[in-house]
């Protein structure tokens, strides 16, 4: 087992290195990775990007295309002939058709290649003529991410931590009282196992929905065709004094490393260890309007999700990369456009600070970050309103519930981060002195000129960071 994990590591460096020289010799390759934590909009985020990226009418901040050095973006076949094509075509006619409405989210790995035709700047414009560079974009889940945390754990730390962080959830009680009744030195009884991962994936999916961002294991929420394998049926218990030889806590502790062996490594090995871009979309704003142990949930999920790329510590990922790190990371705060422009370097300040926390926990270095708040698809107009005789900047859209126009007001985020992420660390239970609400808007009918795409914001900066170096 040593030697094939040696000599597998070994080809996979071999490959990489002839990859990288064919690729900086020919047409470079650009591999960037895209998932969003929970309802993020990563569906809309890569459909609204390649479409603005193929129509850069409302590019001017990518700086190849200001410097018109951009002469032709094209789809091409993706590389990988054993990943599903993300479905650009399907997306982009649910997002800008007659009945406009928001695509079904992707549950699992895809992939799409994006080519550019780009003239070279500096010195080497007279010399060479356009090059091409290809973007590979590989969207995949964020639970998928989140799991590379169980790495480094132990299933008696992880039932412990998870155990201690479900204690005050109201998603999580019928679970709770299932688990502590349990006595995990008793012999294993495989429908009581099942009626444990049961009760824990409903939790999952039931946390998920209310704004929680530490939705672990992914894969209970996303099976696929290993719904109902052992591998997917364990759950957190409390330690018993004693776990003997076939005891359902000896079974659970045996299922545990079996899913980080079977289901976690192999995405790292086969798909992250490729990629040198990575977005991480943040649904930051729910997270603000389901209170502060919600914001702290996620300020926690960003610090270990930063770990997952921390070089030199982590000897799974060390290992496994042999070398290839990511080299910007962008957290983006989705959904912007929920709130008027004069509020979004307020939103801007909070991802900021967090990413800056998240950093200090995770002991992080190596990468370029970068922290911003934008929008896929702009989905609303400004308006100014009057609330409780007061003037308000508010923002007016269509309601996803009932298709009817409703204008939003949804509080004044504070100039100081702290405000909020202050009584988040202190396990505050609601927002003393601040109200934020919240709607969701569906997209709105837009009528788009030749070489425009759909409108958004900051997506020009997203990609200039992300790939602009490359162009």
């Amino acid at each position: 087992m040593v030697f094939r994990t040696l000599t597998d590591g070994v080809t996979r460096g071999i490959e990489g290195a002839l990859g990288a020289v064919s690729e900086t010799l020919f047409e470079p390759v650009v591999r960037l990775g895209v998932t969003g934590l929970s309802r993020a909009g990563k569906t809309v985020f890569i459909t609204g990007l390649v479409a603005n990226l193929l129509d850069r009418g409302r590019m001017p901040q990518l700086r190849a295309q200001a410097e018109g050095r951009i002469e032709a973006v094209f789809l091409q076949p993706q590389p990988d002939d054993t990943l599903p094509r993300f479905d650009f075509e399907a997306h982009l006619a649910a997002l800008t058709g007659d009945d406009p409405r928001w695509p079904a989210s992707t549950r699992s790995i895809s992939e799409l290649r994006l080519s550019f035709r780009v003239r070279p700047s500096g010195m080497l414009s007279g010399l060479t003529g356009p090059r091409t560079v290809h973007l590979d974009i590989i969207d995949y889940p964020g639970e998928w991410l989140l799991d590379l945390s169980l790495m480094t754990k132990t299933y008696a730390q992880w039932s412990d931590d998870t155990l201690t962080r479900l204690t005050n959830r109201p998603q999580a009680r019928p679970f709770m009282a299932m688990a502590r009744a349990e006595d995990g030195s008793l012999k294993l009884e495989e429908a009581r196992a099942q009626a444990l991962a049961a009760s824990f994936t409903g939790y999952l999916n039931a946390a998920r929905k209310a704004g929680w961002s530490d939705c672990t294991p992914g894969r209970f929420m996303l099976p696929g065709d290993l719904a109902g394998s052992p591998v997917l049926t364990f759950a957190p218990l409390p330690a018993p004094s004693q776990a003997p030889r076939g005891s359902l806590y000896r079974e659970m502790d045996r299922r545990f490393e079996a899913y980080k062996s079977h289901v976690v490594q192999p995405f790292f090995r086969e798909h992250f260890s490729r990629i040198d871009r990575q977005v991480v979309l943040v649904d930051a704003l729910g997270a603000i309007h389901a209170g502060p142990q919600a914001l702290e949930d996620l300020r926690r999920t960003m610090a270990e999700i930063l770990q997952a790329f921390r070089p030199g510590r982590n000897t799974f990922l060390s290992q496994l990369l042999l070398g290839h790190r990511v080299e910007r990371i962008l957290f983006a705060a989705t959904m912007a456009d929920h709130l008027h422009h004069t509020q979004h370097p307020k939103l801007t300040a909070i991802m900021q600070s967090m990413l800056r926390e998240a950093r200090d926990r995770a002991a992080f270095a190596g990468a370029l970050t970068a922290a911003m708040s934008l929008s896929s698809l702009r989905a609303t107009v400004e308006e100014t309103v009057t609330r409780h005789g007061e003037t308000v900047e508010a923002v007016r859209g269509r309601l996803m519930e009932s298709g009817r126009q409703a204008a939003m007001y949804p509080g004044e985020l504070p100039d100081d981060p702290a405000r909020l992420l202050s009584p988040a660390r202190e396990g505050a239970e609601r927002w003393l002195d601040a109200e934020f609400a919240l709607m969701r808007f569906g997209p709105a009918r837009i009528a788009l000129k030749p070489g425009e795409g759909p409108p958004h914001i900051r997506l020009d900066r997203a990609a200039e960071f992300l790939i602009g170096d490359r162009l």
